[in-house]
């Protein structure tokens, strides 16, 4: 028998065997982490993860290299989409992986002091050489793609935020209210030039209040964007009512220079539902 096939029936062996030295091992007192084992259930997912984790990985005894790592990043792809592993911080899965690659040479050390004979020449080096490169690779691909994932987790929660920060709530069949409230930077101007207008263009609105009493301060750069806005509703036949305009924002407003004599202004709110009645 080849020395790559006997060690994949010994590997193929000692899975469950591994899996439960790593986990019975495994020290993580971080509440947050998928490691610190307080749920039987999540143990238990994380040692079959590891069981079907070293089966992969036992691959690269019986298959061509190219076939096994392309095989092999699949698996690890779809690892680094775990929400558990993508709620963990990153540097706890990069320890457990350089945990369970100590383990898994342990393993392969006792192999090989115990098959020593059946080694050629610097071959027993090699095999070990390539268990390293495994894992190694193994972690730079995880980190790679949860990376990757996280990012898109946080854009897809940027936009959310964005959306539930700069409604459009209908008040009546043809009536809008936009309520903007803190700070209106670059990106989150654009977001709601581009949010409310597609929505009132979708809901047939003739006339959006637009309500600033929530805003902290309106600059040269917020100013502009609201008469951007405005004056794009009004393209669309959305006319634009402007309420809650506080008095050191009326004040920035004149040191700046804007002018809003042209957009019908109300004090409040109130006066301008009232006035859309």
């Amino acid at each position: 028998m080849k020395i790559s096939e006997a060690l994949y029936d010994y590997f193929s062996g000692q899975v469950d065997q591994i899996a439960e030295d790593w986990i019975e091992t495994m020290e993580d007192s971080d509440p947050n982490s998928i490691y610190s084992l307080t749920n039987p259930v999540i143990r238990e997912e994380l040692k079959e993860q590891d069981k079907e984790f070293y089966r992969h990985i036992n691959n690269m005894y019986i298959m061509p290299e190219k076939e096994f790592l392309e095989e092999f990043e699949q698996w690890v792809i779809e690892l680094a989409k775990d929400q558990k592993h993508l709620d963990t911080p990153v540097q706890y899965v990069v320890r457990e992986f350089m945990r369970n690659r100590r383990l898994y040479i342990s393993y392969y050390d006792a192999f090989a002091d115990e098959h020593e004979s059946a080694f050629a020449e610097g071959e027993r080096k090699r095999w070990e050489d390539l268990i390293v490169q495994v894992f190694d690779f193994t972690i730079y691909k995880f980190v790679d793609h949860a990376e990757h994932n996280s990012k898109m987790q946080l854009n897809a929660q940027r936009e959310m935020i964005l959306e539930l920060s700069s409604p459009v709530i209908t008040l009546s069949k043809r009536t809008a209210l936009l309520p903007l409230v803190g700070d209106i930077d670059t990106e989150r101007a654009k977001f709601i030039l581009e949010n409310t207008l597609s929505t009132c263009a979708d809901r047939l609105i003739e006339h959006l209040l637009i309500d600033l009493s929530g805003v902290v301060v309106v600059d040269t750069m917020v100013a502009h964007q609201i008469f951007k806005l405005i004056e794009a509703l009004n393209l669309i036949g959305v006319t634009s009512t402007l309420s809650g305009i506080r008095p050191e924002i009326a004040q920035t407003a004149v040191q700046l220079g804007i002018n809003f004599s042209d957009i019908t202004i109300k004090s409040n709110l109130a006066q301008a539902l009232n006035y859309h009645q």
